[in-house]
């Protein structure tokens, strides 16, 4: 059985109610509504998930700048509260390509934003539409990047900060941030759906402006990933990725990223064919997404029990399924689960590249060798990971993925003695040399050059 789906067609209709060329369009049943005369987050009519829509949509040619800004022609404003966020890096990981065997394995590591996670490209554009809308609190619920992005940016525009963790399961380093700036957190007896359900509750009552990812705005910021990834890509490798895997929670990527390209295709930018599949992986333990695209089903069912290692996945009731499932399905993508035990291989696997992360971002990875296993990835494609936080947001499950530190005796033969149970031949050899050098009669001189040398370069450089 095919399941239906949200109708996400871009149409050059402009309604009534458009601002300056963007409206609200409900995805449901089509109503559509001016973008700011009101506060709302769902349809009036249905309570379908709502899109922001534009009247003119443009191409790469029109883009300027760095960062998130540099694509205000697709977003509703020119600029936003901004820390600056975006222009993060697209790593290349060239033994980690060799291993999953690739034919091209990039990183987009979203942990280089200013508060460590993704969250950043959407609170630049969600705080802007709260002033505009002229709201003052802010809040959120959060598995605890949200919130350090919405304490930050929330600090940035001078407004207050409400934020609902679910009580004992968010990182500590999490909480550290939206603390130090300024926020008020409140822990809930529950889970990070039920945070939402009161959150959701409190915008309703108008004490609150809602800026999870239920809210549009927000996802408007985030297809800005996609945008830089195509840039990029097609800077280095003169085509664009056949896939993007990402981490999925509430799944507002995979919406956000889905909505890019469609609005890449509409504006001429790309074909339907240079689309990337888009392949959401979850945990195991935490998989509505993966079971709907296993079942066929239009939408996820609420999985009330939900555990993790990956907390910032740890998701049973993704609000924006209806908008990311038809993205899955229509790129040709899919959606897989991973094990704990999976994902911390796979943040390992990154840190030996260098690239540090927490363990809902390894999930990529993880999801990108299980799918490479089975065959459902092809071993000519390229490929780009999402890892959306960096290895510092939750310190303790680095701790835990990484080496135990050594107790060593206050000597040096000593260390060196421990060192060389546990040497390559190469480092023995460069002691060996440096040793060789110590012994020296000319060591002296070659100190003596080198302070003199350091000299003049520090004497030239005054005065310069």
């Amino acid at each position: 059985m095919v399941p239906t789906m949200a109708d996400l067609e871009l149409t050059d209709d402009v309604p009534p109610e458009a601002d300056d060329g963007v409206w609200l369009t409900c995805i449901e049943c089509g109503e559509t509504f001016a973008p700011f005369d009101a506060i709302r987050y769902t349809c009036d009519d249905c309570d379908g998930l709502l899109e922001v829509r534009y009247a003119d949509l443009p191409t790469f040619d029109e883009f300027e700048g760095r960062g998130v800004w540099r694509y205000n022609a697709a977003l509703p404003f020119e600029e936003g509260v901004t820390l600056p966020e975006g222009d993060t890096p697209l790593h290349r990981v060239p033994r980690l390509e060799d291993d999953v065997g690739v034919d091209a394995l990039r990183v987009k590591h979203e942990g280089m934003n200013p508060t460590g996670s993704f969250k950043d490209r959407g609170m630049t554009v969600g705080v802007r539409v709260a002033q505009e809308v002229g709201v003052d609190r802010l809040a959120c619920a959060s598995t605890g990047n949200t919130s350090a992005a919405l304490a930050a940016y929330g600090a940035r525009g001078g407004m207050e900060t409400l934020v609902l963790l679910p009580a004992g399961k968010v990182a500590a380093g999490k909480i550290a941030q939206a603390s130090l700036h300024g926020a008020r957190i409140l822990e809930v007896d529950g889970n990070f759906d039920q945070c939402l359900d009161i959150v959701q509750d409190l915008a309703a009552r108008g004490e609150a402006y809602l800026l999870n990812s239920l809210n549009p705005f927000r996802l408007e910021g985030q297809k800005t990933i996609g945008l830089e990834i195509m840039e990029s890509f097609h800077a280095d490798h003169g085509e664009y990725p056949d896939r993007i895997v990402l981490p999925v929670g509430n799944a507002g990527n995979t919406a956000a990223l889905y909505k890019c390209f469609r609005e890449l295709v509409k504006a001429g930018a790309i074909t339907e064919d240079q689309v990337p599949k888009l392949t959401g992986v979850q945990a195991e333990g935490a998989a509505p997404m993966v079971e709907a695209i296993e079942e066929g089903a239009e939408d996820t069912t609420r999985w009330d029990e939900v555990e993790t290692r990956a907390t910032a996945i740890r998701i049973g009731n993704p609000v924006n399924a209806p908008k990311a499932l038809p993205g899955i399905r229509a790129t040709g993508g899919t959606a897989v689960a991973v094990s704990d035990k999976e994902i911390t291989a796979a943040q390992r696997d990154l840190a030996g590249e260098g690239v540090g992360v927490e363990p809902a971002s390894a999930a990529s990875v993880a999801g990108l060798r299980k799918l490479r296993r089975e065959g459902e990835v092809d071993g000519s494609e390229s490929v780009v990971c999402l890892t959306t936080g960096h290895l510092l947001k939750d310190p303790d499950a680095a701790a835990e993925a990484g080496a135990e530190p050594e107790p060593v005796p206050n000597d040096t033969d000593a260390i060196l003695d421990i060192i060389d149970d546990g040497s390559s031949s190469v480092g023995k050899s460069v002691r060996r040399q440096a040793g060789k050098v110590a012994d020296s009669p000319s060591l002296p001189a070659l100190v003596a050059g080198g302070l003199g040398l350091a000299y003049l370069y520090r004497k030239l450089r005054s005065k310069r």
